[in-house]
């Protein structure tokens, strides 16, 4: 096995590759990178504070990135139609964790809520993160090909579907759900299954949702606070309120790397569900138009490679990696500015937490299978219509004494048959 495989950074067999998996290569560790580096800054003080190692945060987030690289780097060298035929029972299995986390003694409590499973001498795994790119191949496999799936097929997916997202919601944790939900709906969608069933999902999700918030006073006080977070600032608004005084502070060009006082123990979870908030006061304006537009290149590129891909099922793949990678990070960034309700989904590759870079690491890495196989199979075509084409019949060689004969006049040319100067 050659162990390049293991450490994709020095893949020297990258120039082969087609020029979009190049570019999204390059621009997932440039993003890596990024988050690293404002890692470190957000969690230095509070490490140090906590555990007397300012680099502790860093270093596990360093350790869950290089298992993270291993299986960036399977997936990249694995065909598709491999990973599409274990998609079902991988997802199978992250729900069957997913579930466990219901489990009393199974199950991690940490802030009311039990999304962590502690399986032995294993760390800490968040199922539910871990779920995200199997939920990606197996919702295009469904909805890739949804007219020629019977109707207990559908059913016995949607069904499965289902409960996946109703045991998200009740660990709880609705804003996971919620972008499952959207997710798998966005692939459907993409994916021509009709209208009708979409909205009637839809209108489900959203009354689901609306009894989640009634039922549970939190998430109540969640939204309240997000309409107006300056009637309690030291209380359900306190969180918020803290987030926009860091992304107000940052001005054009930001107080500078390292420099953030917000992460000084006022801004809570600040290495994780608000880490853009510490990137926008470090680096201002300035720094969060650049970050948005690396997302918006690796948006534009992951929907190129959506429309080059030669099958519905790679489509769907690339598409859901986007909505998954991009429209999560929009949603992080959506909270931390006040547009919308406080969740607890972290940006991916920015946020501390190994089973979300993991999660986030193989689903880029299926974006960069879907282009690196649609080239090859741009190129195979091409191949293949090139050798079917009818080989032009070449005239027959005349012998060298032959054609001394004809040119030298010793034998008349034949005439055709029925030459127009005949006359019989």
């Amino acid at each position: 096995m050659n162990l390049r495989v293991l450490f994709p950074v020095l893949d020297n067999s990258v120039k082969e590759w087609a020029t979009e998996a190049r570019l999204l290569r390059w621009f997932t560790f440039l993003w890596l990178a990024i988050g690293l580096a404002v890692l470190f800054s957000a969690s230095y003080a509070i490490a140090d504070e906590e555990v007397s190692n300012g680099l502790y945060y860093l270093e596990r987030q360093v350790m869950w990135v290089l298992v993270g690289l291993v299986g960036f780097g399977v997936v990249i060298r694995t065909p598709l139609r491999y990973l599409l035929g274990i998609a079902d029972w991988l997802m199978l299995l992250c729900l069957g964790l997913v579930l466990l986390t219901l489990v009393p003694g199974f199950g991690t409590t940490v802030n009311g809520a039990s999304r962590w499973l502690a399986l032995g001498p294993l760390p800490i795994l968040q199922p539910s993160e871990l779920i995200k790119p199997f939920l990606i191949l197996q919702s295009a496999r469904i909805f890739g090909q949804w007219e020629r799936l019977t109707v207990e097929v559908r059913l016995t997916w949607i069904g499965i579907f289902g409960l996946l997202l109703a045991g998200i919601l009740l660990q709880p944790n609705l804003s996971t759900a919620a972008l499952c939900g959207m997710l798998l709906w966005l692939v459907a969608l993409a994916g021509g299954v009709p209208f009708q069933h979409l909205a009637g999902t839809a209108i489900a999700g959203v009354l689901t949702a609306g009894i989640s918030i009634g039922l549970r006073e939190y998430q109540r006080e969640r939204v309240m606070s997000f309409l107006n977070p300056w009637a309690d600032p030291m209380g359900n608004g306190y969180q918020l309120v803290q987030s926009l005084l860091a992304v107000g502070s940052g001005g054009v060009w930001g107080t500078g790397f390292g420099q953030s006082q917000q992460k000084l123990f006022y801004l809570p979870i600040h290495y994780t569900d608000f880490i853009f908030s510490v990137f926008a006061e470090e680096f201002g304006f300035v720094g969060c138009t650049l970050l948005l537009g690396l997302l918006a290149a690796y948006a534009t590129l992951g929907l190129q490679v959506a429309l080059k891909a030669q099958k519905p099922v790679h489509q769907l793949v690339a598409i859901g990696v986007v909505v998954l990678l991009v429209g999560q990070s929009m949603l992080n960034i959506g909270v931390a500015t006040g547009a919308i309700p406080t969740t607890g989904l972290p940006f991916p590759m920015l946020s501390y937490g190994g089973s979300s870079m993991i999660a986030s690491l193989l689903s880029a890495a299926l974006l960069i299978r879907v282009a690196r196989e649609g080239s090859e199979a741009k190129v195979l075509s091409l191949t293949e219509r090139i050798a079917e084409q009818p080989k032009k019949e070449q005239p027959k060689k005349l012998s060298g004494k032959a054609t001394k004969r004809f040119s030298s006049g010793s034998l008349p040319m034949p005439k055709p048959k029925n030459f127009p100067g005949d006359r019989r």
